[in-house]
């Protein structure tokens, strides 16, 4: 790190983490108001807990009776961490369960593998929150400055110990670098009364953080473990990732790739997005100790004065790869091999239905932007509750917003298709790739970064793409699109065959293309402020090209990176 970054004020959340009392604040007073809205300090901290303040900007416009503004109407997002996408049939029911009780009555599967609930009153926060670790699940660390939901190949074949092996580390990795603070247990998990007497006091016991220390990390941290076969988590992407390497159908090391993320302002031009670079190879039994080390230099190094480049990309790109390597060693205690060739070179939905290899079947169900709800006579919410209660099997989210139901007996494979037709849910081969392989961040109208649509404004667009790709015959192409509503890129835009990125007012975005669904390039600018009504518009030409002048083989994203923007531009006027 430069003498001046070292030397800069920290940022005013550095402050407040600081005299947080281990990220207590003052959140226990707060929350005995049960109506008022949180101070910008709490707002902050309770984010580490799993949390975020919101409000439906869609309520904004409604009315008092006596004609005045109702102004913002604060609810909660509350998020479930659930490392490597696995829980129980109980425990999705009991989160479907709680969007009902306390909810505004959807789901919501993120692109991490982890359940979010929108909505939540802040008198019911609590309840909400103890009743996700009744079921054995916990929101703690889900957001903040923490390492966040641990991501991993959700896929359950029984006769691949490879996949066993990588969601087994994926459980360690969560666990290890879980906040040690009792502060989530005096909050949430208390009765009142405890809360009264142990949580307000001015004075407490801390307990060590030996990964986070006083002040946690400068920003947050994010790891997934993928194989190069199938890099469904987008590893490229994270932090930390760990790509495996394997002989024999075991995993022999994995490559540790950092300094990934999506994460760009563009109001300031020194933010980019980033795809992580290999730093080292390290066995199964270095995986833990090396991402501490990598999470340690972080953690004592990472810009503390300017949020917008405290990921550990800046980092990376200020210090450059070897000396952040050679910390690192230092940190863990030993040196590291180079990385080894390792490439990727496939990807999978898991969508449809597959043989586990142990006599059993999974099932992966497409579900459109991850929102589980009832609408019309598509009622995915009541369709899972009905298979889900019956025959009880375990569940895995995918990166792509998907739900994967395990471990199913063939004989009833019939009986699950007639209930999906029921609830109107579509199974794998009756959606075209595109919609398989595309996801969506929330953004309006509950997310407060967000500038344009995302989630309810994908679907149509996908919608007039589709009619446009048969037209010209390539409606069986896997193209990816990916769309957010602001560049913070929680959708990972930036890297997809198509990126959709809200950059104005009116609904305007920022078009991206020449990713590919592999997740190991990124997306040049094609085109800027384009209205949401000429995004599949001005997509067509480039549709037309493709089809015309592919070389064998390519897929859409790399004829757009082949053939560059210019030419795109050229074909289009």
């Amino acid at each position: 790190m430069s003498e001046e970054v070292v030397a800069a004020k920290p940022s005013k959340v550095e402050f407040i983490k600081e005299a947080s009392r281990q990220l207590r604040g003052t959140l226990a007073e707060e929350f005995r108001d049960p109506t008022s809205p949180l101070c910008d300090e709490s707002e902050i901290l309770i984010k580490n807990h799993g949390t975020y303040q919101q409000d439906d900007r869609d309520l904004r416009r409604e009315k008092n009776a006596d004609g005045t503004a109702k102004g913002k109407q604060y609810s909660f997002m509350v998020r479930s961490r659930i490392p490597g996408g696995k829980l129980t049939a109980d425990q999705l029911l009991a989160e479907l369960d709680l969007c009902d009780r306390f909810g505004n009555g959807t789901l919501r599967i993120t692109t991490r593998q982890g359940l979010q609930l929108h909505g939540i009153l802040k008198r019911e926060l609590k309840q909400t929150i103890k009743t996700i670790n009744d079921i054995q699940l916990t929101t703690l660390a889900a957001c903040g400055d923490v390492n966040r939901n641990v991501m991993c190949c959700p896929a359950p074949f029984k006769n691949n110990p490879v996949r066993t092996e990588m969601q087994s580390l994926a459980q360690r990795l969560a666990e290890h670098f879980r906040p040690k603070t009792t502060a989530y247990f005096d909050l949430w998990l208390k009765d009142d009364t405890g809360n009264e007497t142990n949580v307000a006091e001015t004075s407490f016991a801390p307990v060590e953080e030996p990964i986070y220390g006083t002040h946690y990390l400068p920003r947050k941290f994010k790891i997934a473990l993928a194989l190069p076969e199938d890099n469904c988590v987008d590893v490229y992407t994270q932090d930390l990732g760990f790509l495996a390497a394997v002989e024999n159908n075991r995993i022999v090391g994995y490559n540790a790739l950092v300094g990934g993320g999506m994460g760009v302002t563009p109001s300031a031009k020194k933010t980019f997005p980033q795809l992580a670079v290999p730093m080292a190879f390290v066995t199964p039994n270095q995986a833990v100790a090396v991402a501490e080390a990598v999470v340690k230099v972080q953690r004592d190094n990472g810009n503390r004065s300017d949020r917008k480049l405290a990921r550990l990309k800046y980092l990376i790109a200020n210090w450059g790869l070897p000396k952040f390597k050679a910390e690192v060693e230092k940190y863990f205690g030993g040196t590291l091999p180079e990385p080894r060739p390792i490439e990727v070179t496939g990807v999978d939905d898991h969508m449809g239905w597959h043989e586990q290899g142990d006599g059993k079947w999974f099932l992966g169900i497409n579900i459109e932007n991850g929102r589980i709800k009832d609408e019309g006579d598509l009622r995915i919410k009541s369709g899972l509750r009905a298979i889900l209660t019956k025959y009880k099997m375990p569940c895995r989210l995918t990166a792509l917003q998907g739900l994967i139901l395990c471990d199913i007996n063939p004989n009833a494979r019939i009986d699950i298709g007639r209930l999906l037709r029921e609830f109107g849910m579509k199974q794998a081969h009756e959606l075209t790739l595109l919609r398989r392989y595309a996801i969506a961040c929330p953004a309006w109208p509950t997310c407060g970064l967000a500038v344009t649509e995302s989630e309810r404004a994908l679907p149509g667009i996908l919608d007039q793409m589709e009619q446009e790709l048969a037209k010209l015959g390539l409606d069986r192409e896997v193209i990816s699109v990916h769309m957010t509503g602001c560049p913070n890129g929680c959708a990972r835009p930036y890297t997809p065959d198509i990126g959709l990125v809200g950059k104005a007012a009116g609904e305007k975005y920022s078009v991206f293309l020449g990713g590919n669904v592999l997740g190991t390039r990124l997306a040049f600018l094609f085109k800027d402020m384009v209205p949401k009504d000429e995004i599949t518009p001005s997509l067509v030409p480039v549709f037309s090209q493709f089809k015309s002048e592919r070389q064998a083989g390519e897929t859409f994203g790399d004829f757009c990176h082949r053939v560059g923007k210019d030419a795109l531009d050229a074909h289009a006027l």
